[in-house]
């Protein structure tokens, strides 16, 4: 599930523009994980991704949450790692697995139901074939 946050408060060049989300994706994972990738923009206009993994703690009191933050110049590096990372899992530790099978429909906050993306193993085949041809990733069509 993709959302724009558009609760901006008015003044955009305040000082808590660090804490606006300028977008958010939302994965759940089980049922007491939630990874969120959150743009971000700093105090000089520039823009960086939030990376949070949430857990719901055994005792149901709150959550343990754990941050990392991806700045642009090191986009493209992460993401080609990231891919061969994944590949390496698919192809060569777990090559009879069907990952396609946790392309399930997740529900919404609302209880509606939401599909995956049908483009998500197109978009897995472009990103895998473009870091084996050694391509940029800014020529990828994600």
């Amino acid at each position: 599930m993709a959302y724009e946050n558009k609760n901006f408060g008015g003044d955009r060049n305040n000082d808590n523009r660090n804490n606006e989300s300028l977008f958010s994706k939302r994965i759940k994972a089980g049922k007491r994980r939630t990874y969120f990738f959150d743009v971000r923009a700093t105090r000089g206009n520039d823009y960086f991704i939030t990376i949070t993994e949430s857990k719901k703690r055994f005792d149901d009191n709150g959550y343990d949450r754990h941050k990392m933050f991806l700045y642009k110049e090191d986009f493209n590096k992460f993401l080609v790692a990231l891919t061969e990372t994944i590949s390496y899992v698919k192809t060569d530790l777990m090559p009879d697995f069907d990952f396609d099978a946790y392309n399930h429909d997740q529900e919404s906050e609302e209880g509606a139901t939401v599909s995956a993306p049908a483009e998500t193993e197109s978009v897995t085949e472009t990103i895998s074939s473009s870091a084996e041809e050694g391509s940029s990733v800014d020529d990828w069509k994600i």
